[in-house]
């Protein structure tokens, strides 16, 4: 099936790959049917236009998001979504590398770290949305010390009411007062490269916050 190849690392191929520019897409909430949210329709179309304005062959995307009770129940990792998306908009099927089956925003940094170490990568385009960017950056940063990586946010606090935007942003901050004062996120997951991977879903708290503007 397409796509398939992708879910399955072959670490011994890709060592001494070298790729210039590798856009990260950070995973979001999609429906029973594998139909993405909002949240994830704006993150795939900010990849794409990232993609086509990089003018870049060989420029490489990585897909986060696996599998959670509240943020994708289908046989299928969110991921693999995304990248359906992205297959329709024009992206090539070469053009993506491994996905990440994440279950949270610091389980997305630690796994997107572990394949990035695999290749040469000389710059990061790192996409989520306006509301969350913040907090991807502070957990990104510590997790991918040292690299260059560039954050972009995909708008979607403009589509929302004011109380659910109030909710998100209440959310966000909550999280990213827990990461400086704690070192680990409320909802899971422990900020550091050496830890564990997570098993709660960060996303689901999310999608709980505002369940009605994204449930199709």
């Amino acid at each position: 099936m397409l796509g398939e190849v992708y879910l399955r690392p072959n670490i011994w191929k890709k060592m001494l790959t070298k790729i210039e520019n590798l856009i990260v897409v950070l995973g979001s909430p999609n429906d029973d049917e594998g139909c993405l949210s909002g949240i994830g329709m704006g993150r795939t179309e900010l990849a794409y236009q990232t993609w086509k304005d990089l003018c870049d062959p060989n420029c490489k995307i990585l897909l986060t998001g696996g599998y959670g009770e509240h943020f994708n129940r289908t046989l299928k990792p969110n991921a693999f979504y995304a990248m359906k998306r992205l297959l329709q908009l024009g992206v090539p099927e070469r053009n993506f590398i491994e996905i990440a089956e994440s279950v949270n925003t610091v389980d997305d940094a630690l796994k997107s770290f572990r394949i990035v170490e695999c290749y040469d990568v000389n710059k990061i385009l790192l996409i989520s949305s306006d509301f969350h960017l913040e907090r991807v950056q502070f957990i990104f940063d510590i997790v991918f010390n040292g690299r260059i990586i560039e954050y972009l946010g995909a708008s979607y606090l403009g589509s929302v009411s004011l109380v659910d935007k109030k909710r998100l942003l209440d959310h966000e901050a909550r999280e990213l007062r827990s990461l400086k004062e704690k070192g680990e996120s409320i909802v899971g997951g422990a900020l550091s490269i050496y830890s564990k991977d997570s098993s709660q879903n960060e996303n689901a708290s999310a999608m709980n916050l505002i369940a009605k503007p994204l449930r199709r």
